[in-house]
């Protein structure tokens, strides 16, 4: 389905609300002038799907039994583990081997130490939720009191604070929550601004989100940035570091700050990326006990279910395909950007730490995304945010995927081009 086909058939469900109906007499101001998340299903569905960052190398694991129609192991007529036990352990275990060691002069140590001194993350350290989504959210709502219906840029509530060009769903969130948005922008190379950041803060400002690697930027904040907003005395909300792409980045992940005892440091982390599951809707929030206690609290009460559980700790327990899976498409992201700094029409393509490529074309980038998504091979069009004019967004895909997305972008380059 192309995207005039999709915007048609979404148009009544997803259109903001002004007027009419019981739900414009009832619903409170700031949910019917939300303008919802956008995503990439949104545009297209079908072709070579390469806008929505999934991993093109497939899944880490898949469902146990699942070709047996007959196996009920995890009695499925059965409510399922409230606390996801057996996922958060075994996401520790990945995680913790992953952690090295950290000399912060600020650092508490509260977490477990191993028999080499270094400080761990524990199940305690951690929520499991239905994709990050719900981290954020919670989140938000957990901490944020909202702004008396006053909505974004309103005066009457606590605030959140993002760094645009960033991850859309922050935005989103405060505004269905109707918590005030503080936006202090990334610079034109998409670094943080560090003192601008916290000069910004008011006795309001409840969380910093800040998104390592970076969507739709891709690149990754220096571990000494989270660690001068973390350790500040101008700042005493939460620093929520955002890491949907940490497994492709060579950024050391903020989850050591939690281990060494940051009381004030929520990582959020998810299964969509690297271990190619975005279809289960695992994710999770790593950060102080008493954090997560208030966030298990909040939760609906059975949130994950027990067929994304069963697939999660097999992919957890199959760590080695992750990494094989991450090894091919970080090689393809070099084959990738290589040859698109090697067209004329290309006049940069960022570094990246992601499982994708933001680049600069001289011209017409929407119309060129548009018509390579009509001839079936989809990117995504970031030209309307920050720092990005007639930037692109492809996500890394098999090799054969990346070879038709670069023949056909010439293809249909040099047509607009002189059109």
């Amino acid at each position: 389905m192309n995207e005039k086909e999709k915007a048609s058939s979404s148009s009544s469900t997803r259109r903001t609300t002004t007027g009419g109906g019981r739900a414009s007499l009832l619903a409170r101001p700031n949910v019917l002038t939300l303008e919802p998340y956008r995503c990439a299903r949104d545009d297209y569905d079908t072709g070579i799907l390469l806008d929505a960052n999934e991993n093109a190398f497939g899944p880490t694991s898949l469902p146990s039994n699942s070709l047996n129609p007959y196996d009920n192991g995890m009695e499925l007529e059965r409510y399922p583990c409230p606390y996801q036990e057996d996922v958060k352990r075994l996401l520790c275990e990945y995680r913790n081997s992953k952690i090295t060691a950290t000399a912060t002069a600020t650092a508490t140590a509260t977490a477990t130490a191993d028999g080499d001194g270094r400080d761990l993350i524990t199940p305690e350290n951690v929520f499991c939720g239905v994709g990050s989504d719900e981290a954020i959210d919670l989140l938000i709502r957990i901490f944020c009191k909202p702004g008396n219906g006053e909505g974004e840029g309103g005066t009457g509530g606590d605030a959140i604070m993002i760094t645009p060009p960033t991850y859309g769903m922050y935005r989103v969130c405060a505004n269905v929550n109707d918590v005030m948005i503080q936006t202090v922008p990334l610079t034109p190379d998409f670094d943080l601004m560090v003192d601008e950041m916290l000069r910004a803060v008011t006795p309001r400002t409840k969380l910093m989100f800040v998104c390592s690697p970076g969507n739709p930027t891709s690149k990754s904040i220096p571990l000494s940035d989270i660690i001068k907003l973390a350790s500040s005395s101008a700042y005493n909300g939460l620093v929520i570091v955002d890491e949907a792409y940490v497994d492709f980045s060579t950024t050391e992940s903020s989850i050591c700050l939690v281990a060494d005892g940051y009381d004030n440091v929520v990582v959020l982390q998810t299964l969509s990326k690297a271990f190619g599951l975005a279809g289960i809707r695992c994710g999770f929030a790593i950060g102080p006990p008493d954090v997560i206690r208030l966030m298990n609290n909040v939760k609906a009460p059975y949130n994950v279910n027990k067929l994304t559980s069963d697939v999660a700790i097999n992919a957890l327990r199959n760590t080695s395909t992750l990494e094989r899976n991450v090894a091919k498409l970080l090689e393809q992201r070099e084959i990738v950007a290589r040859e698109l700094e090697g067209l004329d029409f290309v006049t940069k393509v960022y570094h990246s730490d992601a499982n994708f490529l933001l680049f600069r074309v001289k011209q017409k980038a929407n119309e060129l995304y548009k018509t390579m998504a009509d001839r079936g091979v989809v990117s995504r069009f970031r030209g309307r945010e920050m720092h990005c004019d007639e930037c692109i967004r492809v996500t890394i895909g098999t090799p054969e995927e990346n070879r038709k997305f670069l023949a056909l972008i010439q293809e249909v380059y040099s047509e607009i081009a002189t059109s």
